[in-house]
């Protein structure tokens, strides 16, 4: 039988859009971080495999299940320990795995706030999680998963051609008019570009709704990769409206990113010492 780890894809956190644990947060906030993280990436994985059928990754995402309550896959019963350790409630594991059951099971999207269903399980989570990571307040979950949302719908965008040629997924929201063979275009359509834009536009008021987010984080460490995280998304944003996601690169460049990050993380740090 395929093991979960046989299907790994080599992809890992310093190849994601956004930080993911980065130097930035205390040493004991990354393990637990990146347990989350290796779980995540193993039913990513899963979920995204050309070679297997429905029936055989939904199997495997079933044993990712198991070892979250008992006895299954590795990196599930791995992530376990920690959140048993920290007492870090299971929920948020579970409704992570509910997205990529869902990826298994939907491939098309009909509206914004189908859209955000899904972002509230495949994203929201993850923030929540850290958040309990560190001991902040549930108070910040609305901010926290606004941000989340928002880095969800862009990777979505970015990716928009690439997810539906290679897994048959259109996250494009059915109702703004979307013509998923669209997608199969060497450049995006002026219709394309249009929708395109104007989902970056709701993408903004994410944005805007957890500008605060940051400053009202205790843990300074944390505030200021937050703080990193919605500059790159802001500056994501500016080039969706102004790049073809079909036809030019939209994702950052390493010291691009690194650029935006220092100008994000300085002030962030510097406002806290003060």
């Amino acid at each position: 039988m395929t093991k979960v780890a046989d299907l790994a894809s080599g992809k890992g956190h310093d190849d994601e859009n956004f930080p993911v644990a980065s130097f930035l947060l205390r040493p004991e906030a990354r393990v637990p971080v990146m347990a989350f993280y290796r779980f995540a990436r193993a039913a990513d994985d899963i979920a995204d495999n050309p070679a297997l059928g429905p029936q055989a990754k939904l199997a495997l995402l079933a044993a990712l299940r198991d070892g979250l309550s008992g006895e299954g896959a590795v990196e599930a019963m791995a992530l376990r320990e920690v959140m048993a350790a920290r007492r870090i409630d299971p929920i948020h594991a579970h409704e992570l795995l509910d997205a990529f059951f869902s990826d298994v099971t939907k491939t098309r999207c009909r509206d914004w706030d189908d859209l955000i269903g899904y972002c509230r399980l495949s994203a929201m989570p993850v923030g929540r999680y850290v958040l309990d990571v560190h001991g902040e307040s549930r108070d910040l979950w609305p901010a926290s998963d606004a941000l989340c949302a928002a880095l969800q719908i862009i990777n979505h965008l970015q990716d928009c051609a690439k997810d539906y040629r290679g897994l048959g997924r259109v996250y494009i929201p059915l109702d703004t008019g979307v013509e998923p063979d669209d997608l199969l275009c060497d450049r995006a359509t002026t219709a394309l570009r249009a929708i395109i834009t104007a989902l970056v536009a709701r993408t903004r008021e994410l944005l805007a709704r957890s500008k605060g987010f940051s400053a009202a984080i205790r843990d300074r460490r944390l505030a200021a990769e937050v703080s990193v995280i919605h500059r790159l998304a802001e500056s994501l944003c500016d080039r969706l409206e102004s790049r073809d996601p079909l036809s030019e690169r939209v994702h950052h460049g390493k010291f691009e990113a690194a650029w935006l990050a220092l100008g994000a993380a300085i002030p962030s740090l510097l406002r806290r010492a003060s």
